[in-house]
């Protein structure tokens, strides 16, 4: 894990978070981003997006998790953007919504860029927010 420092991000710092695939525990997520893209000086309505975005993409990734799961999260900070990529085992035969579906136009709407995989077992939800520059 990489300790954060009140240092720039000039080089990508990345922090790992692993947390029982419960929703018990997404707010562990959702203060981890927020505290992320705050160190990145971005407006609180882009934190606050992108909070929303990390609950909803955890969100549809338990609902696919096998029992007893661990949800991981990978947080990579550089300069100007946060991406969170969130990773889960799955049951398997199941498969993520489409991207018509309302939880990927939630995702969409709310971050620079979303995209999904699905492949051995695992299936990763990857979401990409660049700072805005209006802070």
């Amino acid at each position: 894990m990489t300790q954060l420092t009140g240092q720039p991000a000039t080089d990508d710092d990345v922090v790992h978070l692993t947390v029982p695939a419960d929703g018990g525990y997404l707010g562990v997520l959702r203060t981890a981003t927020a505290g992320l893209a705050a160190r990145l000086q971005f407006a609180l309505d882009e934190i606050e997006d992108l909070r929303i975005a990390v609950d909803e993409a955890c969100a549809m990734l338990l609902a696919i998790a096998t029992r007893d799961a661990e949800l991981e999260c990978r947080f990579s900070v550089t300069e100007d953007a946060l991406t969170v990529e969130v990773t889960v085992p799955t049951v398997r035969g199941t498969t993520l919504p489409a991207e018509s579906s309302f939880a990927w136009k939630v995702l969409t709407a709310l971050t620079t860029s979303a995209s999904a995989t699905a492949a051995d077992g695992r299936a990763t939800i990857s979401l990409l927010t660049r700072r805005s520059g209006g802070y």
